[in-house]
């Protein structure tokens, strides 16, 4: 197997001082671990849908570079986004990849973490379905039906724009919170009417049960992808999150030249068809950036949105939860 470092680098961290030209990537040295009271494990949140972390877990390479420091790499497994920031609210865990409505219903529970680094936008990647024979042609037929989501993950917010967009209220819908696997069964039987979800799911629904796209996200909202960090954590370890974003822009580099041998890798795991998954694969960008002020600002859209319909239950900031020193 082999894997491309990236021709360029961004520092996710402030205060590394790589620059967009480099070539090479730096070396971090053990004093400048020996300088920060740095964590001796490294626990990373990650679900089975999210790809370049699984990749990362199954190729080593993190391990690799932490190694020489003394930190231990720690996986563990969460079945969704709002589980994944719960474990990060109470403190299992130090480092995961959500959606983007999650960090809006983590930081309105008073989560404590701070926002590392996101994916660009990838709005082919969730979309609404419903069955190939409905009536349902528009979305502004929606109205009055019942739609399957994943409660506080990215569709969620997704379904709220998606709604806006066709002037139908969220309260004129009934929302059925389910998780990927019940909703499908609940989808198949007939139970609901439409069904709002990501990839892998997304195409594999799309290839496998009787499943029409509705619409996906696009020119709807961007469907950003966000690595976070507790905050505690990132204050104290800013060389191992950026040698983390490191390992995963090569990661996610490596995705881009090798769709079919990734989702080769990945098929096992996530239990789904190499197809499937390469088609999901190809709707994501695996292409990751510092947070920055316009992102932020699409998260406090969100946050806005769901304060007003009491989605949340309370106004929040988002630039409260950036990366200290970060330019927000």
């Amino acid at each position: 197997m082999s894997r491309h470092p990236l021709l360029t680098r961004r520092s996710f961290i402030a205060g590394v001082g790589a620059t967009l030209a480099a070539v090479t990537l730096p070396v971090i040295s053990t004093s400048a671990f020996a300088a920060e009271s740095h964590a001796k494990e490294f626990r990373i949140g990650y679900q089975k849908a999210a790809n370049t972390l699984v990749l990362l877990k199954v190729h080593g390479t993190l391990e690799k570079r932490l190694a020489p420091f003394g930190i231990t790499v720690k996986w563990i497994e969460f079945a969704a986004g709002p589980q994944l920031l719960e474990g990060l609210n109470v403190g299992a865990i130090d480092f995961g990849y959500v959606g983007e409505a999650p960090p809006v219903f983590a930081q309105a529970a008073g989560a404590n973490f701070v926002y590392v680094a996101y994916e660009v936008p990838t709005p082919h990647a969730e979309g609404i379905l419903v069955h190939r024979d409905a009536p349902i042609k528009t979305l502004a037929d929606l109205k009055g039906k019942k739609i399957a989501l994943n409660k506080g993950s990215d569709v969620h917010w997704f379904l709220v724009a998606t709604l806006q967009k066709a002037g139908v209220k969220y309260g004129e819908i009934q929302p059925v919170y389910l998780a990927p696997a019940d909703a499908r069964a609940a989808f198949e039987r007939g139970a609901i009417d439409a069904w709002a979800i990501w990839d892998p799911f997304l195409e594999a629904a799309k290839r496998q049960s009787n499943a029409r796209l509705l619409a996906d996200a696009d020119g709807i909202v961007s469907h950003h992808q966000f690595f976070l960090s507790a905050r505690s954590f990132a204050e104290q370890n800013a060389n191992v999150l950026d040698i983390t974003m490191d390992e995963v822009s090569k990661e996610g580099a490596w995705v881009r030249g090798h769709y079919s041998e990734a989702a080769a890798q990945l098929a096992p795991i996530q239990g789904l068809d190499a197809g499937v998954i390469e088609a999901g694969l190809r709707h994501y960008a695996h292409v990751y950036k510092p947070v920055d002020a316009n992102v932020l600002a699409e998260q406090q859209r969100i946050a806005d949105a769901f304060s007003e319909l009491r989605i949340i239950p309370t106004k929040i900031v988002t630039k409260d939860a950036a990366l200290p020193g970060s330019k927000v």
